[in-house]
């Protein structure tokens, strides 16, 4: 019998999509040609002599280019410090590299983030321009001048925005993960909750304990009872890796395995690991993280039936120390 084709949904472009209008209107060209229209330009200009080889803006000068959409200068920045994300992305640099230790310019990141200026920065405007037009230098001469269009420059910024984009929706897909296993576990002990938060529930077991239900750093939750006011048995440590990338679970895996390490030397005595991936080698994951006790796959879990979310909620039932519902 012939299986119709069926793929993913494109959530992630979808996502990108929405995202991108923000990126132009704060970090894009876009934004760029909004601040230089309420400029002096000969002030923009005066600068650009200052900070540039007079052969790189001739160079744009003859495809009809200003310089300050490749050079950074003072004025541009002042008044849009936004701005200095743009001319991050242009010359292709991560926010991780570019605000990292080994460029010296951590102090300088709220302007890209917020829009404000350290002035406690040891980092002065004057020398952050005077480095990214160095750079922009090299850029301007190591390409066809006849390839130098708006069109281009723009290209280059969105080379650079891809992976940041899909950093940041994988984060927000890490969470929203973390939040929906959370949300099945309280379902399954709605029944003998006491008292909840946004961030943990507790819960009344059959020894008259209270057992409490936790958002957690690393790991994602924990479930832990407590013994006394300075005293807790520390019962479940869970990682949930929410990424659907099949080529990159085994690296996600990993991850989850340090943070069970973690959770062991805590005291956690079970640690289980969720994953989003349609397909995985159980015997290769265990070898990858000997610390997890079981996995669940978090499709099977969203679905709130059949074994895979039975073996689940009867062993959350069992280790909190409750009867069914």
């Amino acid at each position: 019998m012939k299986k119709d084709l069926c793929f993913p949904l494109p959530e992630l472009q979808v996502s990108f999509a929405l995202q991108l209008k923000e990126f132009r209107n704060l970090w894009l060209q876009d934004a760029l040609l909004e601040t230089i229209g309420k400029l002096e330009i000969s002030t923009v200009d005066a600068e650009l002599s200052e900070f540039v080889p007079k052969a790189d803006l001739k160079t744009l000068a003859s495809r009809g280019l200003r310089g300050e959409l490749v050079f950074a200068v003072p004025s541009v920045l002042q008044a849009n410090p936004r701005l200095l994300g743009y001319y991050r992305l242009l010359l292709g640099y991560s926010q991780k590299e570019f605000y990292g230790t080994g460029f010296g310019i951590a102090s300088l990141k709220s302007m890209e983030t917020s829009g404000k200026i350290n002035s406690k920065s040891p980092v002065s405007i004057m020398k952050l321009c005077g480095a990214l037009c160095n750079a922009a230098s090299h850029l301007v001469q190591n390409l066809e001048s006849t390839n130098l269009t708006l069109d281009l420059l723009d290209d280059l910024a969105l080379l650079t925005v891809g992976p940041q984009m899909r950093g940041g929706v994988n984060n927000k897909l890490g969470q929203k993960g973390i939040k929906d296993v959370f949300a099945i576990i309280q379902e399954i002990l709605s029944h003998a909750i006491i008292n909840h938060t946004n961030e943990a529930i507790e819960i009344r077991n059959a020894s008259g304990r209270d057992v409490w239900v936790e958002f957690a750093a690393d790991p994602d939750i924990v479930i832990r009872e407590e013994l006394s006011e300075k005293n807790s048995r520390k019962i479940l440590a869970i990682e949930v890796k929410s990424g659907t990338d099949v080529s990159n679970i085994h690296n996600r895996i990993g991850e989850a395995e340090k943070s069970h390490q973690k959770a062991k030397q805590e005291g956690y005595r079970e640690c289980w690991t969720v994953v989003n991936v349609s397909k995985l080698d159980i015997a290769k994951a265990k070898t990858e993280s000997p610390t997890t006790n079981t996995f669940y796959s978090l499709k099977s879990l969203l679905t709130r039936k059949g074994s895979e979310y039975e073996d689940f909620k009867q062993n959350i039932i069992s280790m909190v120390g409750i009867a069914s519902s």
